[in-house]
């Protein structure tokens, strides 16, 4: 299961185009979640170089099991930015879901912990 986490990570940072869960698309791979997670993401324009690594579970249907965990944060500025930033890599999550799992999918993501890095453009 590590290399599916390694995959989501990689994937929502090389990825940047999907189709919204609001569409309804079937996601079948982790690849898949990260591409449609990081449509979600818009960093916040004063931002400057940033990023953020969230933690977080997905029950089967899609939502998450409890709120995300910011776990590396690599933001310049003062506690203000850093939780801007944060806030909105949060927001941009939740605002994505519920996802559409393929019935595959949904059997083997629940209760499992991933990681996904937000970060703004350089």
């Amino acid at each position: 299961m590590k290399s599916v986490v390694r995959r989501v990570a990689v994937a929502g940072v090389m990825l940047a185009s999907a189709i919204h869960s609001s569409d309804a698309a079937e996601l079948n791979t982790m690849n898949d979640v990260g591409a449609a997670i990081q449509a979600c993401w818009t960093p916040p324009a004063d931002a400057g170089p940033a990023s953020v690594t969230l933690s977080f579970s997905f029950k089967r249907d899609g939502t998450l099991i409890g709120p995300p965990r910011p776990t590396a944060i690599k933001v310049d500025g003062d506690a203000k930015a850093k939780k801007s930033f944060v806030d909105a890599a949060t927001t941009a999550l939740q605002n994505c879901l519920p996802l559409t799992f393929s019935a595959k999918l949904a059997q083997g993501i629940a209760g499992n912990v991933f990681t996904l890095q937000f970060a703004s453009p350089k």
